[in-house]
């Protein structure tokens, strides 16, 4: 690019000097005109990503709910397996009696 730009002003330098002028006159016009654009860009963004947070969050939320329920019917199906033999074993001792 900086190659393109020199051989530009070497075969043209008034054309390019023009051109830089007309950039600054420019600048100052279309900086204004270009804020809203950016700034409703920037708002979107912030919005999306506020939108995005909420999201995540609720799915995390969604996530550990399942994982707690996981985890408690575990832990009730443990409980199950350790109670049967205790029944079952105050059974026996029971009609030994």
């Amino acid at each position: 690019m900086l190659e393109t730009l020199k051989k530009a002003y070497q075969e043209n330098p008034n054309r390019t000097l023009a051109i830089g002028v007309g950039a600054l006159v420019l600048t100052p016009i279309v900086i204004p005109l270009l804020k809203p654009v950016a700034k409703a860009t920037v708002k979107t963004g912030v919005i999306l990503y506020q939108k995005t947070k909420g999201t995540l969050a609720e799915a995390g939320e969604v996530m550990g709910d399942i994982i707690a329920e996981a985890k408690a019917e575990v832990m009730a199906e443990q409980a199950a397996k350790n109670a049967l033999p205790t029944s079952v074993s105050e059974e026996l001792n029971a009609s030994q009696d």
